[in-house]
């Protein structure tokens, strides 16, 4: 089970943490600056105030204690405020210290304020500040005062905890609601989605792994429901593999007996080769083909269920390849039904296996004879080290819903008396000799299909190869 310091939750809580902390840094920074320079002008203002006490006085003249009770509330050492045409009396202690810098308001920028706080901020001993400006209550009235900076570094940082303590309290509030928001919203979905995925793996035939489908709109949604939709395909593929496991172990016990079968009709078949009728024994060797592909028919069904085609390849002229194929192609599948015509066949060697090559001729063939076709073209294209095998016919097209599923096995054909494993097979022979075959073009006025097969500059003799 994941644990949740390494959950995406965790990580969601703490970024959110993390970024809402820097926003309150990028606040704090201007904040501090604008506290320090408020505090500076209220000093200021609490400065003229009093100035104003001294000039109100019988005189303009106050007592040594009066002074001194007024420097105590605005916590200064001196306080000095004029105008262009009036000058107030200057407030001041027995013993000024010297300052230790000037910060004059009327000429401050924001940088400047930024660096003033923050050096404010940084400092461990009081400093004596000589500070000038206007004053807040009256803009022509100027003051000028002598204080410690020790009570502004230590109400800036009272203030800076208080945004500290703020910005983590807003901080850890935000975060749970998002957190909370994410997980209801997009972390539970994923836990469950990872939950059957999980289930799905260990167990893919239990339907109870399925989550129930969802109406929602966004990612997850679609998520979930493009997993039901792969989970579907891959019980599919699963049944179906079943199936063809089962179909090979069926064939496995009864190619033995079926070749005992065809043995006998191999017997008769010898016997007709030795009629004096010319006409029995011309059609002998196509007799003996037939029944060779039969019994081979069971091998080679059995063989679609391994994982490569074995082939029995040999180096011969494209021409003498559709020599032997075409008239039994005729012979066979032609029957009458189907006007079997081929172009002129380029001067090409070819390396292949002609009995599992027949058999994508004869797939073709037969579905087009099935969907009523009356003529079967093939043709061809050479270029440089591919053959091109072009069959077309002049049926009534493939309808839209199996083109997708045109080469899977034991699929709908849209026609009868197909098994549907032609197609199928036709493409792993193409495959195995190192080609392709693909639908071309489909539509009412018939369809094509192209097979690709390698042809190579030197060939190699007869002999017994299996393909990779």
């Amino acid at each position: 089970m994941l644990g949740f310091a390494n959950s995406l939750s965790f990580r969601l809580l703490l970024l959110t943490v993390f970024f809402i902390m820097v926003a309150e840094v990028l606040i704090y920074t201007p904040s501090i600056s604008r506290y320090r320079l408020s505090y500076l002008q209220e000093k200021l203002a609490e400065g003229h105030l009093a100035a104003l006490s001294v000039k109100a006085a019988p005189d303009g003249m106050v007592t040594e204690m009066l002074a001194r009770q007024l420097l105590d509330h605005v916590d200064a050492y001196s306080v000095v405020a004029n105008d262009e045409s009036n000058f107030m009396p200057m407030l001041r202690r027995a013993v000024v210290p010297e300052p230790d810098i000037a910060v004059d308001l009327r000429s401050t920028g924001v940088l400047t304020l930024i660096l003033d706080a923050f050096e404010t901020l940084a400092q461990t001993r009081n400093r004596i500040v000589r500070l000038h400006g206007q004053s807040p209550r009256d803009p022509e009235i100027f003051v000028t005062m002598l204080i410690d900076e020790r009570p502004m570094h230590m109400e800036m940082l009272d203030f800076s905890w208080r945004i500290l303590t703020l910005s983590v309290v807003i901080s850890l509030f935000t975060a749970a609601l998002v957190f909370l928001s994410l997980r209801w919203l997009m972390v539970l979905p994923m836990q469950r989605i990872t939950s059957s995925m999980i289930a799905f793996r260990q167990r893919p035939e239990d339907p109870t792994s399925d989550l129930p489908a969802s109406d929602r709109r966004d990612e997850i949604g679609i998520a979930v429901r493009e997993l039901a939709e792969m989970k579907q395909g891959v019980r599919q593929a699963l049944r179906q593999n079943m199936r063809l496991a089962t179909l090979g172990t069926a064939v496995n016990k009864i190619n033995h007996d079926l070749r005992n079968m065809l043995a006998t009709a191999t017997l008769v078949s010898d016997r007709f080769a030795e009629s004096s009728d010319p006409f029995v024994r011309k059609a002998v060797p196509p007799f003996l083909r037939t029944i060779d592909r039969a019994v081979k028919l069971c091998s080679d069904t059995l063989n679609f269920t391994q994982e490569s085609v074995p082939l029995m390849t040999e180096r011969l002229t494209l021409k003498a390849l559709l020599d032997d194929i075409i008239p039994e192609l005729r012979t066979s599948i032609g029957d009458g039904r189907l006007a079997i015509e081929t172009d002129e066949s380029p001067n090409v060697f070819i390396s292949v296996d002609p009995d599992q090559i027949y058999r994508i001729f004869a797939n073709l063939a037969s579905n087009a004879a099935r969907a009523g076709a009356s003529r079967f073209h093939i043709g061809f294209e050479h270029d440089g080290g591919t053959l091109t095998l072009l069959f077309e016919d002049d049926g009534p097209g493939i309808p839209e819903p199996i083109r997708e599923k045109l080469f899977l096995p034991f699929q709908l054909s849209g026609n009868g008396g197909g098994s549907g494993l032609g197609l199928a097979i036709a493409r792993d022979i193409a495959r195995a000799h190192g080609g392709a075959l693909f639908l071309a073009h489909t539509g009412t006025t018939g369809s094509g299909f192209r097979c690709e097969l390698p042809c190579p500059t030197s060939g190699q003799s007869r002999g017994n190869t299996r393909a990779a």
